[in-house]
């Protein structure tokens, strides 16, 4: 602790872990919002829950393995150790799992005025119970495969975050364990018939059956439990594996590890202490790695429900850009105009629109893109392989490290490579989170190119539920800045020479840097607005503090962590930190510095995390069009006015809802969707020959 405070001032900043935790505070307090329909409540807790248990299978899994390898290393924003912080850690978590065990069940008691009920298996009577059993005895009773724990029987392996139900039990003097695991092909929830809102849980259904199942023993304490895993895989420490072919089926026979990491914690749903003690000795965690609650411990069920109509949000259908027009080919409309698209409140298709027509169009020699996280049906895989089958040169860098789409990655990467796409996997050590496409066609003057640069995935799924820009620029700086990125990535060249676009590593964080430095230079003057998802890296905290002590006036929107706390007198009371959490996911990065005709504003992939600077592959691109430099100014501003869906982090750590200060309700997202994306039109549809000699007439 006294080397770190020696090296940093500690006064302004916070730890990370525990700044993420209050971000999920903020999503499970939307379950209390009046204002959101009741089913997106309990979405929201479903949210919450999904989210917690990321949390402790990654970062709670590597601060323990920190904890092990580096015990003494202590944490540059809190000085506190990895021990001490997974102290914190468990001590902020009760709480939450409180506030979200009272709020399910007011919700729940919510939902019953609408017939939306999860029934206790007890309670089941008639036909309805008749109905649940005759399932349990045809499709999960003949899959279960209840075990002791003795001498004979050793402990199982109980997979990360699947469900069991638990049983202490007793044969004359002695007592031991039973487990029994929910089958992986059983559904979360058995419906009532004729009903998709009245239902019982498939965990409730097995744990009522646990003395039938154990029927030659004495029951005594039951609990339906999970187990969740350290899923912090090192990929590139891991020794390579000399016996795969290559890094894709090395990373298959990786992957295999990750389900047989060390348990991390232990949620039990209901209170059992003598089971509890057992099985934390058997998994050796102790009390505090241990969670009990009332709520279900999977509420991914959450998705599944019916219900009136009035307990959802409206539909949202992403909107084809009004400024766009479907008949003209993207290409044509790309070259007139830079073309941004804005998700969801827009939808992707223009870009797909844009890869269907290079996959056919004989002038296209090259198609090359970055692919990080795809959806199921991925039509953008489609075009690819159209392309590569059309004979077009296509280059996909498929990253297989992305956290928990590894293997959905590796199996697209296979796919890809069979139609004929050149396939590569990034460079070692580093992940490659850009969202970068280069079109190439062959024109009677030479080249040219469409780059699309975004800040999200190319996953049609994400693009409907994820704040996100795509920018579409025939820019010939930026397609030669293109060009020379794919190149260095085939050959491993991570320190590439680029005009227009920061390319990190190596350029990005200096960039940015040296931006933040023209605002200090200009003093009270200066003005800086980034929207990121998080601000962890240290370096970027100490220059925007310096920055708000040369009196720049700095608005950051920082959707989960921030590490910069704001307010901090003669240190940080320049900084205001703006978090929104709504019904889509605020994931837009965007950078901007000065104000008026000096305002430089880029569109990135990355966040201010050491993690997106310094170890990974991210692209930022300027936004040169005045059109679009206006847009993004208004679109910060709205940001910044919204009182109904944001919260200001305070010096103390905690963050308040923006006041309304007798101001009308403004949430920025529902303004999105009142008011879209609004540009000049490209180019109109092409004519007949026809049309073109009566209009001529007409004008004569």
């Amino acid at each position: 602790m006294s080397q770190v405070a020696e090296r940093y001032d500690l006064s302004y900043t916070q730890n990370r872990e525990l700044s993420w935790l209050k971000f999920n505070q903020r999503v499970l307090e939307e379950a209390t919002d009046p204002g959101v329909p009741l089913m997106e409540r309990l979405r929201f807790v479903s949210i919450f829950t999904s989210n917690l248990d990321e949390f402790f299978m990654v970062r709670v899994g590597s601060l323990f393995d920190l904890s092990i390898m580096t015990p003494e290393a202590a944490d540059n924003k809190c000085g506190k150790t990895p021990a001490e912080q997974l102290e914190s850690i468990y001590e902020a978590v009760r709480p939450l799992i409180r506030l979200r065990d009272a709020i399910y069940a007011k919700l729940m008691k919510e939902l019953s005025l609408y017939d939306v009920r999860d029934i206790p298996y007890e309670e089941l009577q008639g036909a309805d119970k008749a109905h649940i059993q005759a399932y349990y005895q045809e499709k999960i009773r003949p899959l279960l495969a209840p075990q002791i724990i003795d001498r004979n029987h050793p402990f199982p392996h109980l997979k990360n975050k699947a469900l069991h139900a638990a049983a202490l039990l007793r044969d004359r003097d002695k007592t031991f364990l039973g487990i029994v695991g929910v089958p992986d092909t059983a559904p979360p929830i058995l419906f009532l018939p004729g009903s998709k809102t009245r239902f019982v849980r498939t965990e409730s259904v097995l744990e009522a059956h646990l003395r039938k199942i154990f029927k030659i023993y004495t029951l005594e304490e039951q609990s339906v439990i999970a187990v969740t895993r350290n899923a912090d895989i090192s990929y590139d420490e891991e020794k390579f594996d000399e016996d795969a072919p290559d890094f894709r089926e090395h990373m298959v026979k990786l992957l295999r590890k990750r389900d047989h990491l060390a348990p991390v914690r232990l949620e039990m749903q209901g209170e059992a202490r003598k089971l509890k003690a057992l099985l934390q000795q058997m998994l050796h965690l102790r009390e505090e790695q241990t969670f009990v609650s009332s709520c279900p411990l999977s509420l991914g069920f959450a998705y599944d429900l019916g219900g009136a109509t009035e307990l959802y949000n409206p539909p949202h259908k992403p909107q084809y850009p009004a400024y766009l027009n479907p008949e003209v080919p993207m290409w044509e409309q790309v070259r007139q105009r830079d073309v941004l698209l804005f998700y969801p409140y827009q939808t992707m298709q223009p870009f797909l629109d844009l890869l269907k027509e290079s996959a056919a169009d004989p002038k296209v020699v090259s198609i090359q893109i970055t692919i990080y996280r795809l959806a199921r049906n991925s039509a953008v895989v489609k075009h690819l392989c159209a392309a590569a089958e059309n004979g077009k040169n296509v280059t996909v860098l498929v990253e297989l490290r992305a956290r928990f789409d590894e293997k959905n990655n590796i199996e697209w990467a296979r796919e890809l490579e069979e139609a004929g796409c050149r396939i590569l996997y990034g460079a070692e050590k580093y992940k490659c989170h850009s969202k970068l496409c280069l079109i190439t066609r062959q024109e009677k003057n030479g080249l040219s190119y469409i780059t699309h640069i975004g800040t999200g995935n190319f996953n049609e799924k994400t693009a409907a539920l994820y704040t996100d820009f795509s920018l579409l620029t025939a820019d010939p700086v930026i397609g030669a800045d293109a060009v020379a990125f794919f190149q260095n990535m085939l050959i491993g060249d991570l320190h590439g020479s680029y005009n227009k676009l920061l390319v990190a590593p190596f350029s990005m964080k200096e960039t940015l840097l040296r931006l933040i430095d023209g605002e200090i230079a200009r003093g009270r003057r200066g003005r800086i607005v980034m929207k990121v998802n998080s601000v962890t890296e240290r370096e970027f905290i100490d220059k925007l503090a310096e920055a708000s002590q040369a009196g720049v006036h700095i608005d950051l929107i920082v959707r989960g962590i921030c590490c910069l706390v704001p307010g901090i007198p003669g240190k940080t009371d320049n900084i205001t930190v703006t978090s929104i959490v709504g019904r889509f996911l605020e994931h837009s990065r965007v950078y901007a510095f000065g104000e008026g005709e000096l305002r430089q504003i880029y569109i990135s992939s990355a966040d201010l995390m050491t993690r997106n600077q310094v170890r990974r592959v991210e692209i930022a691109a300027p936004v040169e069009s005045p059109e679009l430099k206006d847009w993004f100014s208004h679109f910060l501003d709205v940001l910044l006015t919204d009182n109904r869906k944001a919260r200001r982090l305070q010096p103390d750590g905690s963050y308040i809802r923006v006041p309304m200060e007798g101001k009308e309700w403004i949430s920025a997202q529902e303004y999105w969707l009142k008011h879209p994306l609004e540009l000049r039109p490209t180019v109109a549809p092409r004519r007949s020959l026809l049309e073109k000699i009566f209009s001529r007439r007409g004008r004569k």
